[in-house]
């Protein structure tokens, strides 16, 4: 039977299906230890649900086996040559939005998984939302292993990949996990930009680029606004540097959804979007939950880090605007980009 699941799951384009036991997380300790250390910012949720993300039967109760499933979105969109004035979109971003993408072919597996196991079984899904420690259980059910960068590797797909689940109170036999394969290898550890991979394994949020233009809802700290670069959604850095993305092959579910006009957009055309227009620009898109004040924040800072006086105008401009997240830090882009020119 198990067989026949994940060759559904094959047909409905996910590059990879393992399954493991519905136990708790051998991690479980670790989780709250890192919770209580508030290393997750302003993430209020995790420590909102920590009892539940350590005990699956808290939100499946009678869960017997979990499906953790991959979908790789290794084949984004290339970044044009041109990088003058031009921000840099994690790679996971220039697609439609993936939740809404893995969620209806999730929704097909769960029907398609009851309907195999018979009457009185209960499924539930999740594609990144629900208290779900998904690479522990990714890990313990052999589709990779978490890495230094405390992301899920998988040596069939590198670590380009989404992860989603499907805990089911039908009982499927587990199987065999994986082990750690990361050797003495530190790329990642030495590539993050603001050194927020404090020591193998050990991430502290505050201070990932990913957190800080995408989590985060006040003010950057101005510290870490160099290190931030151009970035102005996610960063990619601790990703890329791994070496078992040799492995990585172009997904077959994400290919189809990819948003080329988001692979490395003008940031000057991002500071002149108003609240119309950048529901429209990111309608659709990860993005768009970050709001037309995170994002443009973040478009400030990449300005600030890599623009010239050409940007001084529309800098200017947005001191104005009505959002003071944004005017406070287009007002410190100026003075960075002055400080440069003179």
């Amino acid at each position: 039977m198990k067989e026949t699941i994940r060759q559904r799951a094959v047909e409905l384009g996910f590059d990879d299906c393992c399954f493991t036991s519905a136990i708790a997380p051998g991690s479980a300790s670790h989780f709250m230890d890192w919770i209580g250390a508030e290393n997750q910012g302003e993430m209020a949720w995790l420590a909102r649900n920590a009892e539940k993300r350590i005990d699956p039967q808290k939100v499946l109760p009678g869960a017997k086996s979990i499906l953790v499933l991959a979908a790789s979105y290794q084949g984004a969109s290339a970044l044009p040559e041109d990088k003058k004035s031009r921000g840099l979109v994690a790679r996971y971003a220039r697609y439609e939005d993936y939740h809404e993408v893995l969620g209806a072919k999730l929704k097909q597996l769960s029907t398609f998984l009851n309907e195999l196991a018979g009457p009185g079984i209960r499924s539930l899904w999740y594609v990144d939302t629900g208290p779900v420690l998904e690479r522990d259980f990714a890990e313990r059910a052999g589709l990779g292993f978490v890495g230094k960068h405390t992301n899920l590797i998988s040596r069939k797909l590198g670590n380009w990949i989404f992860l989603s689940e499907i805990l089911t109170t039908f009982e499927l036999e587990p199987d065999p996990p994986d082990k750690n394969h990361c050797g003495r290898c530190t790329r990642c550890i030495e590539a993050c930009p603001t050194r927020a991979i404090t020591a193998p394994f050990q991430l502290d949020a505050r201070k990932c680029i990913s957190y800080l233009t995408i989590e985060l809802k006040g003010a950057i700290p101005v510290e870490l606004r160099p290190a931030i670069g151009n970035r102005i959604y996610g960063c990619d850095d601790c990703l890329a540097a791994c070496p078992w993305n040799k492995f990585a092959r172009i997904g077959k579910l994400m290919q189809s959804h990819v948003r080329h006009d988001l692979a490395q957009p003008d940031l000057m055309e991002l500071l002149r979007l108003d609240s119309a227009g950048f529901k429209a620009k990111f309608a659709g898109t990860p993005m768009l939950r970050t709001k037309r004040r995170g994002v443009l924040r973040n478009v400030c800072v990449a300005l600030g880090n890599i623009g010239d006086g050409t940007a001084l105008p529309a800098l200017r401009e947005s001191v104005n605007d009505p959002e003071p997240l944004i005017a406070e830090h287009a007002q410190w882009a100026i003075v960075q980009i002055q400080g440069r020119e003179g």
